[in-house]
This record gives C-alpha cells, structure tokens and sequence, in this order.
C-alpha cells in the first residue's frame, strides 16, 4: 500500500486497486466533494431572504418525502448529496425576515466560516497540544470580556449554552456557600435555597434539580407591572427562608425575561447581597447583550460589573453560529477548576508554567469540548464591540418602531408595554370568541401558510404574540410586512369563525 499527500494537506493510503482508504471516496471524486458541497452552500446562503422562510409540510408529509427509510448504496457520493439537496431544501431559512420566532436568526458570515473550518480540522479544545491557537484565542477573549464588563481577576468558560451556565452558576455558588459539598454532597447539612424572578428561565427549575437544591426550594420572587423582581419580595422570602431553617445561597437576577424582556434591578439586589451574603448571579443570555452599548447599559445593566458571574448568549442578539456561550466569574481566577473538576485528570490535562491553565477542559464540566472559540474570535474581529454595538441599537430601534406600529393599527394590541427587546402583542379577536385560542390558531395559521414564524408566551396567565428582533435581514420594511400578514391572517381567521357560528 503507498501514501501520498493529496492538496488536501492530509495523507491518504491507496490500495493496489485505487479506492481511497480515507472515508470511502473513490479516487480523484474526494477533490471535488467541497467544490459540490460549497455551491450547495453558497446558493442556500444566497437565498435566505428569498421566497418563503420554509416549505411547510405536516410531519407525516414530510416523513414521506424525505423517504428516510430509502435503502442507499454504500459509499455513493451522488446519495450523500440528494440528502444534503432535501435538507436544505425543506430547513427553515433563519436568516429569512419572516422568521421571527426564536433569540436567535441566521449566523453572522465570520462565525459560519469559523464554524466550518473547526469542522474540518475537527479537534478538541480541552487540551493545548490538541488546539493549541484555539486555546489562546478562547483566553484572549475572556479577557476581552472581563474587561468590557467590568470583572476584576475573573475567569471564564464556554458552555454548551446558557442553560449550562446557569447551572454552572448555581453549583460555583453552592459549592462557595458550603465548601464540602464537592466531596460529602448535601447530606446532613441545612437546606439550602435559591431565588430568582417568577418569570426566569426553565433552566433554573432544571440546576435546582440536578444539582440536589430540589425544586421546592427554588423560590419564585414576586415581580412588579414591569416583570421585574420585587427586591422587598425577596428580601421578605429570603428572611421566610430563614425561619425555616433554610441558607439562602443564590439570586439570579434575570437580564432580559423570555417572553416580557424584563430587568431585574441589579443595584437594590447587590444591595441585599450585602446584607445577606447571597452570590449574584446574572442571567443575560438574551439581554446582557446590552453590555456592548454604553447607552444601553447605563440603562439595563448598572452596576453589573459589582455581580458574582454573568451569562451571555453570542449566538442570541450578537448572531455567532450556534452555540456560543460566554460564562464569566467576578475576582474568582482559580474558581472553575475548584467546582469543575474532579477525578484523576493526570492522563489528558498538563499545567502550564507557574501553575497557570494550560488546557482549558479542567476549568469544564465537559472532556472533550467543541472549537467554538474560532467563530467566536472572528465575528470579534471582524465586527468589533462598536460593530457589535450597533447592531444591538438598531435592534432597540426597530422595537421602538415595531411597537409604535402595532400601537397604531386598530386591529392590534400591545398586552403589556415593552420593557426592552420584546414585543408581547396579539390581534383583537371577534368578540365572544377566547382570545388565546384565536391567538394560538393566528399563529399557527402564519406558520402553514408560510408568511411568518413568529413565537409565543404566557403574560399574566394570557397567550400573546411574541415578537423578538435578533435578524440582521430584518428592517422597518420587514416589520411592516410582518404585521400587514398579521392582521391579513387574522381577517382570514375572523372570517372562519363567522362561518363557523
């Protein structure tokens, strides 16, 4: 058997009958895989904000058009590629300005390249040796971070998202408050209990959980007109807390709720941090976006830089690839490694000189861990914090927009006012008819008829429209367009529950 370099950089073994021992491509067609690949690519990419966002089909439909039970030959480029074709052709066009649905949209350019470029030298990041310059590059970040937010001797990580690092969170300040949990567990100690706003996210019920807190005594804090937590409202429960016996260990202060847009009030809770010796933690996934803008964070995030540990969401409002998560530690440097690891690591993780983090998998939960760093580093780059910036104040712009508009037309209503970049609306319904069922059919009808995928929430027990803007495709344009197929479906709707009665 010879080896010779191919122009791919990689050595291939050739048999004496010429198959290509290197994932089954046969001789010369393994050079032209990315070249067919790349104009499939290109052309997806070039028409994201043509025709339609998706062509909708029911999942029976679709089960049988895609054929998944096909019998294909092995081997067979012609084959891989019709399944490349299909899925392309029935994905969901995120980049497209009628899908409005979740807190992220199609993937900044910088962050796509970085993305297929890890996929193809595909290495881990838990280790030096392994990624040697996406390690630097991931430690230039963090500093990047710290220093814009404000951390002092802080540390970072990237997680698999922000429903990790919350949890993440929860288990640094579990771990601070009641430093032998690591190695006895929670066992013959008092209960402890976190609090967050009775809007947080889901992923709070889910580290209280697996963390050993139980959701019982994960508090939901009252919140105001706003949906902003009540500071009296927690200090009231963290002093009923402690009447039961209970330490209260950690406060999440949502930066931007999922379905209101809501700021929990970082000042007065620092404030109550002092008194009782919680850790702040706060969520910005979606809304600690607002730290890139002085403007914006004067007014959404003061004092944010005086916090325990932060989340951001890069792949939300900022538009990196899927998944980019930023977790930061506030004057902690050596905390990740003291809650993250565990075990004998000896075989896999090296210190560097002078006992520094040489190999950042011992600061994760994970071992082996995806390059995302690169796509990362490269929409820095590229855009910048004032590029970055800007985005996120158009953003607040065209949610200023929107929001004069839905306000404007007679056939809409704003259900409460907007905090910051949420929208929560729906369409007058006829009267007499439940208007979370006509909101839930609105929005359905939008999706199959191929206008708008747009998402939902509960407010005040009510069923709204939920409208974010995190698309780069979107503009006032756009919006108008949206909200003009909104009230067309709903006249439509109207008209069926006329027929109906």
């Amino acid at each position: 058997m010879n080896r010779i370099p191919q122009n791919t950089g990689v050595l291939w073994a050739i048999s004496e009958s010429g198959v290509l021992w290197g994932g089954g491509v046969q001789g010369m067609e393994q050079e032209k895989v990315f070249e067919r690949l790349f104009k499939l690519i290109e052309q997806h990419h070039c028409q994201q904000t043509q025709g339609t966002f998706v062509e909708y089909h029911e999942p029976q439909e679709l089960r049988e058009l895609l054929q998944l039970e096909k019998k294909d030959s092995q081997e067979d480029l012609d084959q891989l590629f019709h399944w490349v074709e299909k899925y392309l052709k029935y994905a969901v066009k995120t980049g497209h300005p009628g899908y409005l649905n979740r807190m992220w949209a199609g993937a900044n350019l910088p962050s796509m390249v970085g993305e297929m470029v890890t996929a193809i030298s595909n290495t881990s990041a838990c280790t030096y040796e392994t990624a040697p310059v996406s390690t630097l590059m991931e430690q230039y970040m963090f500093q990047e971070m710290l220093n814009l937010v404000g951390f002092k001797n802080g540390v970072g990580q990237m997680t698999t998202g922000s429903s990790n690092a919350n949890m993440i969170a929860m288990m640094a300040a579990r771990n601070t408050h009641s430093t032998c949990t690591k190695t006895q567990g929670l066992f013959g100690q008092a209960p402890l209990c976190a609090f967050v706003n009775e809007d947080a996210h889901y992923s709070m019920d889910r580290a209280a959980s697996i963390l050993g807190i139980g959701t019982d005594y994960l508090i939901k804090v009252a919140i105001d007109d706003h949906g902003r937590m009540i500071p009296d409202a927690l200090e009231q429960a963290i002093e009923n807390a402690k009447q039961r016996g209970c330490v209260p260990f950690f406060v999440a202060a949502t930066a931007g709720t999922t379905v209101r847009g809501a700021y929990d009030p970082i000042g007065a809770l620092l404030d109550l941090r002092d008194r009782h010796g919680f850790w702040l933690h706060v969520d910005g996934a979606w809304g600690g976006a607002a730290v890139l803008s002085e403007r914006l964070r004067l007014k959404y995030l003061p004092r944010l830089e005086e916090s325990d540990s932060f989340t951001l969401d890069f792949h939300k409002m900022l538009g990196s690839s899927l998944m980019c998560n930023v977790l930061l530690f506030n004057g902690r440097s050596g905390i990740l490694r003291k809650i993250c690891s565990a075990g004998d690591e000896s075989y896999i993780f090296r210190e560097g000189d002078n006992g520094e983090t040489r190999d950042l998998g011992t600061l994760s939960l994970q071992c082996g861990r995806k390059v995302d760093a690169l796509k990362w580093f490269l929409d820095w780059k590229f855009y910048g914090q004032q590029g970055l910036a800007a985005r996120v104040e158009k953003y607040y712009e065209l949610c200023r927009y929107a929001e004069e508009r839905i306000l404007a037309n007679p056939n809409l209503e704003m259900v409460v006012p907007r905090e910051s970049f949420n929208l929560c609306f729906r369409y007058i319904p006829p009267v007499g008819s439940s208007k979370d069922e006509f909101t839930i059919a609105l929005r359905s009808q939008l999706q199959k008829t191929e206008r708008a995928l747009v998402g939902t929430g509960y407010v005040k027990g009510q069923v709204v429209m939920r409208l974010l803007i995190t698309n780069t495709n979107v503009d006032k344009d756009a919006i108008d367009r949206f909200l003009s197929n909104v009230v067309l479906s709903g006249k439509e709707l109207c008209r069926q529950y006329e027929q109906a009665c």
